[in-house]
């Protein structure tokens, strides 16, 4: 069996439209490039195939929007991986307005955005679509880090890319931005920032135009209730202190501490000596200049890019290096849309398969024929149950020597056929580190039941452990199409 899955290769990263690195290339005043997607009109039936049916394991809430009106992540065989922003009934009731709106905003074409490439309306439905960032939000990097603090030189990267995104909007007469913040900025496939396209939306029912702390509004929208050019420079002064201290700080707080000479307070802990104070000071008087209380005192993003640019010291380094992510393979012309399922097995997350295995139950063992004799079922079959119910208990308390004996006792009595029991003792080999044992279990589960996605999910993690990564991605290719499947039946 493990020579019949050698001969599997699968490369599964996408690889878009996206340039290098391109500190040089912008102001961004030419790029109206054919290697953009173009902006249509997209049907409901379409969108909805592409998200499995608007799925909740679809909702990423990292693109910075919050409910009622949810973006799904999904993919279009011709688009690719893409965004999909799904207002409530209540949001734009003028399908007309709505419609112009996206094609303004979809007339823009930046690698410093996530693009807007399309949308749909059929009755009261009002979606967006734009293109996928894989590797979440400035928000999650900055606040939210797991493994490592943002480098010092990605920090100046994403306040340089900002501003050359805003900078190009406004050039093309969208000056324009609501609601700026660290959730708005988004990584693309080479972790390059880029500046979500659905803030440059004007605003309908969608809601207000800034959040309800009105610690970081700018004053004039206090007083007015309008967004102006100026308003958005004052929003990206606060994302300056935010790169700067790590935290999303109140400006009010950060410039009292200016003032008072403490700059240095403001500093990100994390970042300890790895930062140049030359680059400090100098974003530090960038971000007191953006939030000035008289709009007219403001700087604008032309001079702001020109600023950000002296600042950038690590120029040949990918952005993937400085984000600290691993880079992905970009050879396939087809991404996986993975459920929770599949993202646990890619990172290899034992303890997440766990959990979805136990709370999955036997429910996918329905309809698998068991033929049992009145003999059988009277003498055999009740210590077959047995075994498997205290393989169950040891699965559950995570006692998986325990299981794999009960589970190895249920099998070799051959009265039932499990793809279920044979899942469960393919984790609680991968558990024990037995992953020879494990591969062939998964390879039982699919054999019993060949179109069951877990049996390839499985399967998918047993070769991710024994270092067989193309094999790996081709089965997780198969189970997500299983998946795809499943939810159109």
């Amino acid at each position: 069996m493990g020579a019949k899955c050698s001969k599997f290769s699968f490369c599964w990263w996408h690889s878009h439209h996206l340039k290098p690195t391109a500190l040089q290339s912008s102001d961004l005043e030419n790029e109206e490039k054919e290697s953009f997607p173009g902006f249509k009109e997209f049907r409901w039936e379409e969108l909805k195939a592409a998200t499995n049916g608007f799925c909740s394991d679809n909702i990423v809430s990292e693109h910075g929007e919050k409910a009622p009106n949810v973006v799904y992540k999904g993919f279009l065989e011709n688009e690719g991986w893409i965004a999909v922003k799904r207002f409530n009934k209540f949001a734009w009731p003028d399908s007309r307005q709505f419609i112009d709106e996206a094609k303004v905003v979809g007339s823009l074409r930046s690698d410093r955005l996530a693009n807007l490439i399309g949308c749909c309306f059929e009755g009261e439905e009002r979606l967006l679509v734009a293109e996928f960032m894989p590797h979440e939000t400035l928000a999650k990097h900055l606040f939210h880090w797991e493994n490592q603090p943002m480098k010092w030189a990605m920090r100046l990267r994403v306040a340089l890319y900002l501003a050359q995104a805003l900078d190009y909007c406004s050039s093309r007469g969208r000056a324009l931005y609501h609601d700026l913040n660290a959730y708005r900025v988004l990584f693309d496939m080479d972790c390059n920032p880029r500046l979500s396209c659905f803030g440059l939306m004007k605003n309908s029912r969608d809601g207000k135009s800034y959040s309800t702390n009105l610690a970081f509004t700018p004053p004039e929208y206090l007083r007015t209730g309008r967004v102006t050019p100026e308003s958005v420079v004052y929003s990206f002064g606060t994302m300056l202190l935010d790169l700067l201290s790590g935290k999303h700080i109140p400006p009010s707080h950060a410039l009292d501490l200016i003032r008072g000479e403490n700059f240095l307070i403001l500093m990100d802990s994390c970042l300890e000596s790895h930062f140049s104070n030359d680059a400090g000071t100098e974003l530090v008087k960038l971000a007191t200049r953006c939030l000035q209380y008289e709009g007219r005192e403001r700087p604008n993003f032309k001079s702001l890019v020109t600023s950000l640019r002296s600042l950038q010291k690590e120029t040949e380094v990918s952005s993937h290096v400085l984000l600290g992510v691993a880079k992905a393979n970009t050879n396939s012309s087809q991404p996986l849309l993975l459920t929770p399922m599949g993202e646990a097995c890619l990172r290899m997350d034992l303890t997440a398969i766990h959990e979805i295995l136990d709370k999955a139950g036997y429910k996918d063992d329905e309809g698998i024929a068991n033929e049992l004799s009145f003999q059988m079922w009277t003498n055999q079959m009740q210590e077959t149950l047995n075994l498997k119910k205290q393989g169950d208990g040891a699965f559950r308390e995570k006692d998986f020597t325990t299981a794999i004996d009960c589970y190895t006792q249920f099998i070799d009595g051959g009265t039932m056929v499990s793809p279920t029991v044979y899942a469960r003792r393919c984790l609680c080999y991968l558990m024990s580190e037995m992953p020879n044992q494990a591969l062939g279990d998964a390879m039982q589960a699919m054999v019993v039941s060949p179109d069951w996605p877990t049996a390839f999910h499985l399967q998918a993690a047993s070769l991710l452990k024994l270092g067989m990564e193309n094999d790996a991605q081709q089965s997780l290719k198969e189970a997500t199409k299983l998946e795809g499947k499943r939810s159109k039946k």
